[in-house]
């Protein structure tokens, strides 16, 4: 058993049959209980429960569709490394990180450690859209000293998956 954090101030405690669960579903949300239950040693009802259980308790978050590279394949995808100025308050990078996350075009922004302070993706249809969109959130910010920006030539791995127990 690995004990987990709750949201709450409980603690949980995932077994190895959560974990499995959620190992699964991580990769195809769209399995139904009866296809898991071919995995894991629990019958389709079991597996019904401990779903809604962990969707409740939040260990899952959402459910989401990725698209296939037909609607994706040709698209402009960006990295944008951003360093902001050494005199950049916390209510100004708060309206920054505000701005891109009413973006749609910037798919993820991390906040980094380094030499730059926030590592953000974004998905454009052109050129001209991502220029648009970098000078609006971007170049027009003065708690933004500088980016830099490299261009994804083609996809080699995409897997947001966790790791969760042993295998």
């Amino acid at each position: 058993m690995h004990p987990v954090p709750n949201f709450g101030t409980k603690r949980a405690v995932l077994d190895r049959f959560d974990l499995q669960l959620l190992d699964l579903v991580q990769r195809d949300d769209s399995r139904t209980a009866e296809s898991l239950a071919l995995d894991v040693a629990l019958s389709p009802s079991a597996i019904a429960r401990r779903l809604r259980r962990l969707r409740a308790a939040g260990w899952i978050a959402r459910s989401i569709a990725l698209l296939g590279p037909a609607l994706t394949g040709r698209r402009l995808r960006a990295i944008v490394l951003v360093q902001l100025s050494e005199h950049a308050d916390q209510r100004g990078k708060s309206a920054l990180l505000d701005r891109i996350e009413a973006e749609p075009q910037v798919q993820f922004c991390y906040e980094v450690a380094g030499a730059y302070d926030l590592l953000l993706l974004f998905d454009c249809e052109t050129m001209a859209e991502f220029n648009e969109v970098a000078e609006r959130v971007l170049v027009s910010d003065s708690t933004v000293r500088r980016y830099e920006t490299s261009f994804a030539k083609r996809e080699a791995k995409f897997a947001p998956f966790i790791k969760l127990g042993e295998g």
